[in-house]
């Protein structure tokens, strides 16, 4: 099976290449559009800034690509808030894979949110195994709404899809790759799709 990482001006992309090598993945980095096309499954993963990612996505072509995969694809932190339609950071328009919105959490709390939080209105197969109420890891400003294609949510000033699906594109806000056994068994199901 080919795996493959979007590669863009995003960090953290180490730590989710250590958490495929520990279940036995050796991915290909790429931003070549016939890699990313002829993987079996895309991850699409980073942390950044939206309209600084998505002018570097738009430069080399790779908003197209992403958005035409027909196999399973896996945005993580703000590869998840990038597919979505519009983000309020840098008032950018995005991918428009998911229409969501996504907003800056509201000045009541501790922003970034950053540590762990639970998952609640567990769906889809990507959270196959994984009981209700598990902790994850998150570092964000942003959030996504609510919305119809919410598979998980979670509270941190506001409710949040903390998750979405939308056809073959999966996405999560956490960093499943620095959430211990509930993330490595969420990047295992995406593997298992």
């Amino acid at each position: 099976m080919k795996i493959a990482i979007v590669k863009y001006n995003a960090g953290n992309i180490q730590s989710v290449l250590y958490a495929l090598e520990r279940l036995g993945v050796t991915p290909v980095y790429t931003d070549d559009p016939v890699e990313l096309i002829s993987a079996d499954k895309v991850l699409f993963p980073g942390q950044g800034e939206a309209s600084t990612t998505m002018k570097y996505l738009k430069e080399r072509g790779l908003d197209k690509v992403i958005k035409s995969l027909t196999q399973p694809v896996f945005g993580i932190c703000v590869g998840q808030q990038l597919l979505c339609s519009h983000s309020e950071e840098g008032d950018v328009d995005c991918l428009g894979v998911i229409p969501a919105q996504v907003k800056r959490f509201p000045p009541a709390g501790k922003i970034p949110q950053m540590g762990w939080n639970t998952l609640t209105q567990l769906q889809s197969p990507l959270m196959k195994g994984i009981p209700e109420d598990s902790y994850v890891y998150f570092v964000h400003s942003y959030y996504v709404e609510v919305t119809p294609y919410a598979i998980a949510t979670t509270d941190y000033i506001v409710p949040f899809a903390s998750a979405l699906q939308k056809d073959n594109f999966y996405a999560v806000q956490f960093h499943p790759e620095k959430s211990s056994t509930i993330g490595e068994r969420i990047i295992q199901n995406f593997l298992d799709l």
